[in-house]
């Protein structure tokens, strides 16, 4: 029997500076999971592996495509009635992602990330900061 997710009676939110290495990335996703399971999403629910997913790209993209040297990226989780969103804020402003991610060729070794965002999340864009851009994905809750 598949376990359940609680639903939140308030929203929840966990925002940390992480920095923007490899390493940094994988901390996103366990810290994205670690977050979860205490708001009532169960470690090893469909919805906590769907948002860990997401995070692990988006933090990964910060990593390697929006590291500044000397800056970290930010990860914001947002625990909603209806909805969780992954956020990932970078200092880079002129590399952004593409409107439309496409599938690369079958032999490249990257390039799926976004792709799998796309597929995986209700929404997801792109917003300016004043310093850099935050890419965020919104994972609908069940029954949401």
């Amino acid at each position: 029997m598949a376990p359940q997710v609680q639903t939140p009676t308030s929203a929840h939110t966990f925002t940390q500076r992480i920095s923007a290495t490899p390493r940094g990335a994988r901390l996103a996703r366990r810290l994205v999971r670690y977050h979860l399971d205490g708001w009532g999403v169960p470690y090893d629910s469909e919805l906590s592996d769907t948002v860990a997913q997401i995070a692990a790209e988006l933090a990964a993209n910060a990593a390697t495509h929006g590291r500044v040297p000397g800056r970290d990226f930010q990860l914001r989780l947002l625990l909603r009635a209806n909805c969780v969103r992954v956020e990932v804020s970078d200092t880079r402003t002129e590399c952004g992602p593409p409107e439309r991610p496409e599938q690369p060729p079958p032999d490249a070794e990257s390039g799926r990330g976004l792709v799998l965002v796309a597929a995986l999340a209700a929404r997801w864009g792109v917003e300016s900061r004043a310093v850099g851009k935050t890419v965020w994905a919104v994972v609908s809750l069940p029954g949401g």
